[in-house]
């Protein structure tokens, strides 16, 4: 939309002037002649920019200058016969953006239009940008931590695109509320925000899910359908677990993105829709891509704007503005009265690394919540705290601190006989939980008739937790406390181990 500006002026022939000077940059104008009129105009209207005469038949410009709203004005270009430099500080001083004197150079009165118009383009992205981020909270994100707020700038910058969004992050740091917001800030905000998740939804169902089908496309299809696509006309389309999406259906997604055509199942009608695409994972993208899980080409059309959460230890501070926020929340739900956590409340959330991120704090205050009536929370009041060590898990692929080995994975190790005194006393032994090997001890461990190696005990442990949940990598990986990237990059270790052996 072209932006307008009012003149001020009550020479008509300057004003026509001024007119003609900026036809070439399709600018709106319109043209006030006195005062009175110019008031008038403004009372209705709200231009980008005004050009104003000093030098009124029944007012001063100044007047007019001094009135306008000072958090909601226009720029405003002071015009003048009369120059001076006091009337210069003056109408800077009232909050004008710049100062002419006639008569004006028809390029140097562009210029000045121009750049007026930019400043108030960005003053308005700026005030837009703070409207949405108060008090710690981005629409529904919450947090004031400087990775934030770099995701918050991402957000606030893809928004007014059409360009995809690929959201990566941990299970629970708020991946869905991250696409929400993209749509929040978008232009889209009044038409549907339509989020699925892929996997919780049947293989054989979700072409239908997406995309609708016709009445007798298949068994138990009674009616016409209008799939999430369709009902994702005109705002977005959020897919979550994009990752979990059988190959063949990738391709029709692939084209879907690409032309913004799609068919109904049981349909040869192409249905056109205006889509933006939102989508996440928990998953490393690129090693599905390379495992042959993830369409390469699908890849790149949907990573166009990348955007990574961080996980909730990651965050500095973030994790008590959250926590008083859901204690207020929830609070409130519960019909609880809540006034503050105590100090050393907040020193327990802080040092706690949070392995299942928000959604985890989420479920530990609601526990507070509903078993405790104080106003104040003390930390005897907050649930046990699983214990939890990601990074132990997650960056290492074979080597292990017996420090923070599970209780679990040392008892599967008592069957294990000691080294000194197998000859002897031939009577097993459970390594302690905070004990260290040497190097020459582990020599021996490895080179024992009876002993397996330590990869092998951990991948038996792995296999069991997959197999336990049924075959759910990304599922297991949660109950281990530890990326579903770390579980597929160990499988690959393994294959390589079986490859050597």
């Amino acid at each position: 939309m072209a932006p307008s500006v009012l003149i001020v002026e009550d020479n008509l022939s300057l004003s026509q002037l001024y007119e003609s000077y900026l036809i070439p940059t399709g600018i709106n104008t319109d043209v006030a002649s006195t005062g009175e009129q110019a008031l008038a105009f403004l009372a209705d209207n709200k231009p980008q920019l005004i050009l104003l005469d000093i030098m009124l038949p029944d007012m001063n410009g100044m007047d007019i200058l001094a009135s306008l709203d000072q958090n909601d004005r226009p720029q405003v270009i002071v015009l003048t016969g009369h120059a001076s430099k006091e009337l210069a500080v003056q109408a800077i001083r009232l909050g004008a953006t710049d100062f002419l004197e006639k008569p004006i150079d028809a390029d140097r009165f562009r210029i000045t239009i121009n750049n007026a118009l930019k400043l108030k383009n960005l003053t308005e992205k700026v005030s837009n940008y703070q409207q949405k981020y108060e008090n710690g909270r981005f629409y529904d994100l919450i947090g004031s931590s400087s990775l934030m707020q770099s995701v918050y700038q991402i957000i606030n910058n893809a928004a007014q695109s059409k360009a995809t969004v690929f959201i990566t992050g941990e299970s629970g740091t708020g991946k869905e509320l991250c696409a929400s917001a993209v749509h929040q800030a978008s232009p889209r905000n009044k038409s549907p925000f339509i989020a699925l998740n892929c996997a919780a939804i049947p293989k054989d169902l979700i072409e239908s899910e997406i995309f609708g089908h016709v009445k007798g496309a298949f068994t138990g299809a009674t009616n016409n359908r209008e799939g999430l696509a369709g009902q994702a006309n005109g705002g977005t389309l959020f897919l979550d677990e994009i990752c979990e999406m059988q190959l063949n259906l990738q391709s029709k997604l692939l084209r879907f993105i690409q032309t913004g055509t799609f068919q109904k199942v049981g349909s040869e009608k192409l249905e056109k829709v205006d889509v933006r695409f939102v989508c996440a994972t928990n998953r490393d993208p690129l090693v599905e891509v390379n495992e042959g899980r993830f369409r390469e080409d699908l890849f790149y059309r949907l990573h166009v704007i990348p955007i990574e959460l961080p996980s909730l230890s990651a965050r500095d501070g973030d994790v008590i503005e959250i926590a008083d926020f859901l204690f207020k929340k929830l609070s409130k739900e519960e019909g609880k009265c809540y006034k503050t956590m105590s100090y050393h409340t907040k020193q327990k959330l802080l040092q706690y690394p949070w392995p299942g991120n928000v959604r985890q704090l989420e479920n530990i205050i609601r526990n507070t919540v509903v078993l405790n009536d104080a106003d104040i929370i003390e930390p005897q009041m907050l649930p046990p705290l699983p214990r939890a060590d990601k990074s132990n898990l997650s960056n290492s692929s074979q080597s292990y601190d017996n420090n923070q080995m599970s209780n679990d994975f040392i008892n599967r190790t008592s069957e294990i006989k000691s080294p000194e005194n197998s000859a002897s006393t031939n009577q097993s032994f459970s390594q302690p939980a905070d004990s260290l090997v040497t190097s020459d001890e582990y020599y021996h461990v490895s080179n024992s008739q009876n002993i397996k190696p330590l990869w092998l005990i951990e991948k038996s442990y792995i296999e069991q937790a997959i197999a336990l949940c049924d075959n759910n990598i990304p599922k297991a990986a949660a109950s281990l406390d530890v990326s579903p990237s770390t579980i597929y990059r160990k499988m690959k270790t393994w294959q390589e181990q079986n490859t050597v052996c």
